[in-house]
């Protein structure tokens, strides 16, 4: 597994080195403290598996990075780590296409079950975000998309929606039309009475609903 870390505090690399070797022993670890360095990284090592990225970084906009890095790499998830996390800017990051955010408060534990959420393909939001509580979102799994009162075929929809995917590729992954993807997405937001994506993800995160993380295949 290699994941790259974007953060310029030389403490934040060395304590997060000590936690993801815990993740997977084998774990390589990239290190980058500013977007050219990050760049760089991702141009050498394409095949990153997960991005961690600070927000407050030297020269550059966290946020402008953060779209940066969603488009040129829409494969790789990138988890937010950040001092910052009022609403407003937990949710300007996952409309972004964030697949997770984590306050630098968070101990251990949390940041370890964020991770392997996001690698699953999971979202992770923090609970003060999601049910105005505090600690860690720990969603339930197997959770279906029926419960949602969602169609199979909005379950895939879904699925989709939550990784960052714009409706474009959702078109491509399901082989259906983008009209028909608009008419799923729009039957989404009513099922959970929402009025977009962002709160699509919140809300998912409130109810403590894991959607499966197996691949979505066209039919």
């Amino acid at each position: 597994m290699k994941i790259l870390v974007i953060d310029d505090h030389p403490l934040i690399q060395e304590a997060l080195k000590h936690v993801l070797t815990e993740l997977d022993a084998s774990l390589e670890l990239i290190q980058a403290e500013d977007a050219s360095s990050a760049h760089a990284a991702l141009s050498r090592t394409p095949n990153v598996d997960l991005l961690v990225l600070d927000l407050a970084l030297p020269g550059c906009d966290g946020f402008d990075l953060l779209a940066d890095l969603r488009r040129d790499w829409p494969d790789i998830p990138v988890l937010v780590l950040s001092a910052t996390y009022d609403r407003a800017t937990v949710e300007l990051a996952l409309d972004l296409g964030a697949m997770g955010f984590i306050p630098k408060t968070a101990n251990a534990h949390i940041l370890i079950d964020a991770l392997r959420l996001v690698l699953s393909g999971g979202v992770f939001v923090p609970v003060e975000c999601s049910a105005g509580g505090s600690g860690a979102f720990r969603p339930r799994t197997g959770s279906r998309s029926q419960e949602l009162g969602l169609t199979p075929r909005q379950g895939d929809v879904l699925k989709l929606l939550v990784q960052g995917k714009p409706n474009k590729l959702i078109c491509r992954d399901l082989c259906l039309s983008e009209g028909t993807i608009k008419v799923h997405v729009s039957a989404i937001l009513r099922a959970l009475k929402v009025n977009n994506r962002t709160q699509v993800v919140i809300e998912l995160a409130r109810r403590g609903v894991r959607l499966d993380a197996t691949a979505v295949r066209a039919r």
